[in-house]
């Protein structure tokens, strides 16, 4: 039986990782130029720091987690998402201490166990932000104008901004009381899901794509107009950051997202080009995770954003990086007494800073020309055993089909500066 990826996972081949490394550049680029540094957390942590962090209601801990308990009896699991991670890195490393508010930025993979679709994996990998330490609205338009620069730098475009804001616990409270209250009569018209949520996280319900559901839910009440005056003052400085920064965006009163850890500000950027799966990117403030996460009261806010998606929409609008990979010489090797020679010369057009390739097949002079130009590469030179007698190489220009003779001592010199 052929050995495959498991279900759920990919490969990223040469010709597709391109785009990724062309991602990760512009995104580095971004962060560093905002003030964020990289951090880099375990593909695992105790199980604990999922559950109080993200919330034991939610699909993702009760269905989605990769859980295990290790050879010492500790219950692990593979991060399903990377601001908990960032978290309690923070936590452990006293970076309270640091200068406020801590920047951080990061590239991760995470893992949920649910049904692979176009857009969603069970292995799936983020690029992302969090800033602790200030409750700064400002902080939460930057935190939406990160990613859309990111994307702005890469050609993408037709996307939405989504905003909303889902209040404090306090004024989250009263508005859930509301909510709990409008679905009651409707109890029975919503899914087996959203029933159980009912009872455990009805703010979820506002999340789901059923039809009978959206039914449902079709008149409820909106978060926003359940905002105690702080949370209100708050989101109408997001919206004016945002403005004075000329980043549209449109008022979604059902945005709530999918984690119990968020408060006031929620965001998602989606792909008008994906179909179902339209995020890219998603965020928000969760000023109490530190402390439920064992520390003090600490404000945070956050974004995350899907590199495989974003990588979808970019190929769905041809956006490309420019092609700076390819080889630029072949050297092709013509006889064994030139084989040596050829190495050495591979190896100088190398170290001067050239992309070169070179034939490990002993193949034909025909072949190997054949092998450059399936490269890519503009210029052969060839090594022979009548041009070592003579101290020289022939070099040929692919494009247009034009050789010339040039002294093997000078060719490397020759060559940077053409």
């Amino acid at each position: 039986m052929q050995l495959r990826a498991p279900r759920g996972t990919s490969d990223i081949l040469p010709g597709e990782v391109e785009r990724w490394q062309w991602l990760q550049q512009e995104a580095r680029t971004v962060f560093t130029r905002y003030g964020y540094r990289e951090i880099i957390t375990p593909v695992f942590e105790h199980t604990e720091l999922f559950v109080r962090g993200i919330g034991e209601a939610t699909d993702v801990v009760n269905k989605e987690m990769y859980t295990f308990t290790d050879k010492g009896g500790r219950s692990i699991t593979l991060r399903p998402e990377g601001t908990a991670s960032v978290v309690r890195a923070y936590l452990e490393h006293n970076m309270a201490a640091w200068p406020q508010p801590v920047k951080l930025y990061y590239f991760t993979s995470g893992f949920r166990y649910e049904k692979p679709q176009a857009g969603r994996y069970r292995q799936f990998h983020q690029l992302g932000a969090e800033a602790l330490g200030s409750a700064d609205p400002a902080l939460d338009a930057e935190m939406i104008a990160i990613p859309i620069e990111i994307y702005r730098r890469l050609g993408l475009g037709n996307f939405l901004v989504k905003l909303n804001s889902i209040g404090c616990p306090q004024c989250r409270h009263t508005y859930r009381e509301a909510l709990i209250s409008h679905l009651t009569p409707n109890l029975a018209r919503l899914c087996s899901t959203c029933r159980n949520r009912y009872e455990l996280n009805p703010l979820r319900i506002l999340d789901c794509k059923s039809a009978q559901c959206q039914q449902a839910i079709e008149n409820v009440p909106r978060s926003v107009d359940f905002l105690c005056d702080e949370c209100q003052h708050h989101f109408s400085l997001v919206q004016t950051y945002l403005n004075e920064m000329a980043i549209p965006f449109v008022l979604d009163d059902r945005l709530v997202r999918g984690l119990d850890y968020y408060s006031r500000t929620v965001f998602e950027v989606q792909s008008n080009d994906l179909g179902a799966q339209s995020s890219i990117c998603g965020g928000g403030r969760y000023d109490g995770l530190v402390e439920e996460c064992g520390g003090p009261a600490t404000p945070g806010v956050g974004f995350a954003s899907g590199i495989e998606r974003v990588i979808e929409a970019l190929a769905r609008q041809n956006k490309n990086p420019s092609r700076t990979n390819e080889v630029q010489v072949f050297v092709a090797s013509l006889g064994a007494a030139a084989r040596l020679p050829t190495f050495k010369l591979v190896h100088q057009l190398r170290q001067a800073g050239l992309i070169v390739e070179t034939d490990y097949l002993q193949r034909s002079l025909k072949a190997q020309l054949k092998a450059a130009n399936r490269l890519g590469a503009s210029t052969v030179v060839i090594v022979g055993e009548d041009e070592l007698a003579k101290g020289v190489v022939q070099v040929r220009n692919m494009q247009t089909a034009t050789q010339e003779e040039l002294p093997l001592p000078q060719v490397v010199n020759i060559l940077i500066n053409r």
